[in-house]
């Protein structure tokens, strides 16, 4: 049976052959034997199923909402009122329980439908967040300090995302960490514009530095390497989000004040903000990290765009404006083009030079 790939992937995989066939590294018979191994696929049934459960998921959405608008289902809903919440706490949690269940054994008995169990296993995802919600409201007592209620998300998608081994609940852990961070430094402050001196972009900025860092500190750990790359993008999801709303307010905790300052005196944020992505962009060239370089040197060119926004969208004629910017794209693709060329051109010399002076 063939290896069925897209074309993409084709066109890589006869690369690397034709070269390991230049190298030596494979006979002719073995380079040939591995071509017609393989054939292009004629439609990405894939990503068509991908697709279409993202349709099915949203017009369940849809189908549900306009369920709700009928007036027999609202009077149903109305007699709904006055159930205990911690009945309902605890047909949600069932709901989800069976959910994840469902989930895990299809995952186990049909691996390859990839999407239709992340769809369930989403299911059971909303219905752990309803039933938290609805236990939270039980045992209500008028603090008004819901930010518990993400703190135990944390733990119980946590611990879910462990034991099915599920990057999509893993991801919603870090998100209710997100929300906890936020909620909780707002609580502790009685949802006053600052904690400690910073507003919420830089009291973010901080909380991802801590996540990025608590990412490599548990880089060796065994349970953790499953969701290593994932913490990570999110940790810089949160950085450079926060970096560059902080680039544009400032550390200014409410717009009122941040609309009786210019734009220009919040220059200094937007150098720190260029300088850590001017860093991550040359950590991540050094030492080969795919992730840190492609937010580096996206988030630099975010930056400065946002910049040249600011400063000049008011100050200058808008066909020049327009143009500049043109000229601008035009020059990275350019430079990006020669470069992707470059590596293209230059890898199988340069393994070959390795190769000859190996041989010596």
């Amino acid at each position: 049976m063939k290896l069925n790939l897209d074309k993409q992937e084709s066109e890589f995989l006869n690369r690397a052959i034709a070269h390991w066939e230049k190298e030596q590294l494979l006979t002719p018979e073995q380079a040939e034997r591995l071509r017609t191994s393989t054939e292009v696929k004629g439609f990405d049934w894939m990503r068509l199923a991908q697709y279409s459960f993202w349709v099915a998921l949203f017009c369940g959405v849809i189908a549900v909402g306009s369920l709700i608008i009928s007036d027999k289902v609202l009077d149903w809903i109305r007699s709904l009122y006055y159930t205990p919440d911690i009945v309902i706490a605890v047909g949600a949690a069932l709901i989800a329980a069976g959910s994840f269940y469902v989930g895990r054994r299809r995952k186990r008995l049909h691996p390859e439908r990839v999407f239709s169990n992340e769809a369930t296993i989403f299911t059971g995802v909303l219905f752990t967040a309803c039933s938290i919600a609805y236990l939270g409201k039980t045992f209500d007592n008028g603090s008004g300090h819901f930010s518990l209620l993400f703190l135990i998300s944390v733990f119980v998608y946590g611990f879910l995302a462990w034991k099915l081994d599920s990057k999509m609940i893993w991801l919603f852990a870090l998100i209710s960490l997100g929300s906890w961070f936020g909620t909780e430094t707002g609580y502790q402050t009685r949802w006053q514009y600052y904690f400690l001196g910073m507003n919420y972009p830089l009291r973010f900025v901080a909380f991802g530095i801590l996540l990025v860092a608590a990412c490599y500190l548990l880089r060796s750990k065994k349970w953790m390497a499953q969701f290593w790359d994932l913490t990570y993008v999110v940790g810089l999801l949160y950085l450079f989000l926060s970096l560059w709303l902080l680039s544009i307010f400032g550390n200014y905790g409410h717009l009122e004040d941040w609309w009786q300052v210019k734009q220009i005196s919040l220059f200094y944020w937007g150098i720190i903000s260029g300088a850590v992505a001017g860093g991550f962009l040359l950590y991540g060239l050094k030492t080969k990290d795919a992730i840190a370089r492609e937010f580096g040197i996206t988030f630099l060119l975010v930056f400065i765009y946002t910049k040249y926004f600011e400063y000049l969208w008011n100050h200058i004629p808008y066909t020049l404006f327009f143009a500049i910017l043109a000229a601008s794209f035009w020059f990275i693709g350019r430079r990006a083009e020669k470069i992707w060329n470059l590596r293209t051109d230059e890898e199988p010399k340069s393994n070959s030079g390795i190769t000859s002076a190996n041989d010596v």
